[in-house]
């Protein structure tokens, strides 16, 4: 009895959780299709805020217009693959690096290298925007896209996680078949990491795609903006304009949901399955 009723309050517990967070994405999509007298109109309660009295799905045609959504998506898709591309082969090496190979000085490597992850991205905004821009890289998205090929502390921690799952004996049984590191890493590690690989992928794309500050520090052209910087731009541009700033959101999240959708199965697994071994 005493379990049933722990399984009970555990499920409602996780019903409240997931109604709180999913709260705030029904207002977005609430607020998205509302007349704007409607939204600002003052009156009634929370609820009837909550759900529209007139559907206006013309707010997602005229943010559609105003946000420049097209080209800015095509920029941010740019930006977010290249990015991925770049995280997958740099952090992928590393981490075999770190996780099959013996050399010396290995572990303390690895410990000054996770050490990085606690230096808040504020503290690197200016260095890094001295460097990048003695090289004459502002105003392009090299600083968006170069360094994302130079590795990633947390992603290079999580697949190192991974590898070390992964048995010595697949590896071992490799080298004495004659496989060189590469050959190992591509045809043996990868393939079995696949679930940690999308999670890189997923978690990568992610902050890429909602990145907002690199873009609008590096970025000076309106044409080369992302969509997080055109959504600034669209509430400077309209103030008031909440029912399409609110459908312009939701049109920026909307392929994360259905992202994470596709890909939930290899997420979960890749967390899953990702160990804290040393």
């Amino acid at each position: 009895m005493s379990r049933s009723l722990a399984r009970l309050a555990a499920g409602a517990a996780l019903v409240l959780f997931a109604v709180l967070f999913i709260l705030p994405l029904l207002w977005m999509v609430s607020t998205s299709l509302q007349p704007e007298g409607q939204v600002l109109s003052g009156t009634g309660n929370a609820l009837t805020h909550l759900i529209p009295r007139r559907l206006a799905p013309v707010n997602y045609v005229k943010a559609l217009q105003t946000l420049h959504f097209v080209p800015y998506l095509l920029n941010t898709l740019y930006v977010c693959v290249l990015v991925v591309a770049g995280t997958l082969a740099s952090c992928t090496v590393v981490a075999y690096g770190f996780s099959r190979l013996r050399w010396p000085g290995r572990d303390t490597l690895f410990s000054i290298m996770l050490a990085t992850i606690m230096l808040p991205p504020a503290v690197l905004l200016l260095p890094q925007f001295v460097v990048f821009r003695s090289l004459g890289w502002v105003g392009t998205y090299k600083p968006l896209i170069v360094p994302a090929f130079l590795g990633n502390a947390f992603f290079i921690f999580l697949l190192r996680q991974f590898f070390l799952g992964i048995p010595e004996e697949l590896t071992d049984a490799a080298r004495i078949e004659g496989a060189s590191e590469p050959q190992i890493l591509w045809h043996v590690i990868a393939p079995l990491a696949k679930p940690a690989l999308v999670t890189v992928a997923l978690l990568c794309f992610v902050w890429s795609w909602t990145d907002f500050m690199g873009p609008l520090v590096y970025l000076s052209d309106d044409r080369m903006y992302t969509l997080t910087v055109g959504l600034a731009s669209f509430l400077d541009r309209h103030r008031a304009d909440w029912s399409g700033l609110m459908a312009g959101t939701t049109l920026v999240t909307t392929p994360l949901a259905v992202l994470f959708l596709l890909g939930q199965r290899f997420f979960v697994r890749g967390i899953q399955m990702t160990g804290l071994k040393g």
